[in-house]
């Protein structure tokens, strides 16, 4: 059995809570994230979202809940002992608290001053480690000078991906107003990425059934939106030097999408605006590349996608992940698959985008 390099695209770090409050200038502190006690429940309180209840405690967790609230968290060696038992040899963090945190605040200097001491401390803590660490840098988007200055200023940090909302609802990606944005970033020469759940409230039913309707619709749906939104509008076709990625996301669906855009920009050619020079598909798979964690249906659908457009993530140390047993789920998946292309798949790819060393 040949045994591949595994570099996991999606993976996150439980920053610690006080790290904003300590960080923020002083006039802004009182607006980050902080717990209060709502009802008789502590709660995580955020500006922009609901306020979102906090687990009792880990004397109430046991198995796997338990082991995965002991994970490595902010401390690189105990990381990097968490990568060696899951055979990982380098991974993309993204935050867990900053999923929301650094985006749902519609105060532009808010989220600036959020995503600036993010960047600093995930750039103390693992910058230093290139060969196994790749952390993504959060760009708040509500004001595009502000995100050409962070774009810049991070890059210069070490941190080696920039990690946007998948919405940004007061101006959606398909304003020419983001084009002195695109340029910089191509500039840079850092892949973007764009994470589930980002940029809007992804707990859209409190109902029935809301648990997994949240996942999927208010999370993994995101990642059509992005594709569709970048590929549709041209800034593909204008900043060609782009390359982005959609975050844990699935990509079951990006086969759908693939073939639909076609098919739809032909057959709706005369409404169609702005014209486009190739196939909707085709920008897609010369930019584009979509996380899997469990997805065999996505890895069916190589042959429409292109095998570059599947990027694998662990998602560690989150519950629906595959930390700490990558590997088998990776062999159950790739059954079958030719060895170069599961090579690519599971680590070849994530490092051309992210920068590991060959």
């Amino acid at each position: 059995m040949v045994v591949h390099r595994l570099i996991s695209a999606d993976s996150h770090v439980n920053e610690p809570p006080e790290m904003f409050s300590e960080r923020l200038p002083a006039g802004l502190r009182a607006r980050g994230p902080h717990v209060e006690t709502i009802d008789g429940v502590d709660c995580l309180v955020m500006d922009g979202m609901r306020p979102r209840k906090l687990p009792r405690g880990r004397e109430a967790l046991t198995g796997e809940a338990l082991e995965r609230a002991q994970a490595g968290g902010w401390e690189p060696s105990l990381r990097m002992r968490d990568q060696d038992r899951d055979g990982v040899s380098g991974e993309v963090i993204f935050p867990t608290l900053g999923l929301q945190a650094c985006f749902m605040a519609q105060d532009a200097a808010l989220q600036y001053a959020l995503a600036r001491a993010y960047n600093d401390w995930v750039a103390e803590v693992f910058a230093p480690y290139p060969e196994r660490f790749a952390p993504a840098a959060v760009i708040p988007m509500l004001d595009v000078e502000a995100s050409v200055r962070e774009a810049q200023r991070t890059a210069k940090l070490g941190l080696r991906s920039l990690f946007l909302p998948c919405q940004v609802p007061s101006r959606p990606y398909n304003d020419p107003a983001y084009d002195p944005f695109w340029a910089a970033a191509q500039d840079t020469g850092l892949t973007l990425t764009f994470h589930a759940g980002t940029g809007h409230e992804p707990r859209v039913e409190r109902g029935p059934g809301g648990a997994v309707i949240n996942y999927i619709l208010g999370s993994q749906i995101d990642g059509a939106y992005v594709v569709l939104y970048l590929t549709m509008s041209g800034v593909l076709e204008r900043f060609p030097g782009i390359q982005f990625v959609t975050v844990e996301t699935g990509s079951a669906w990006l086969a759908w999408v693939m073939t639909t855009m076609d098919e739809i920009y032909e057959k709706h050619h005369m409404w169609a605006r702005p014209k486009l020079e190739l196939k909707p598909s085709e920008y897609v798979r010369r930019q584009g590349h979509v996380t899997f964690q469990n997805d065999p249906v996505g890895v069916h659908g190589r042959a429409f996608t292109g095998v570059d457009a599947l990027v694998w993530g662990s998602d560690y140390p989150h519950p629906e992940g595959t930390w700490p047993a990558s590997r088998e789920a990776l062999a159950a998946q790739l059954a079958g698959v030719a060895e170069e292309e599961a090579a690519k798949m599971v680590g070849g790819t994530a490092a051309r985008l992210f920068g590991f060393a060959p």
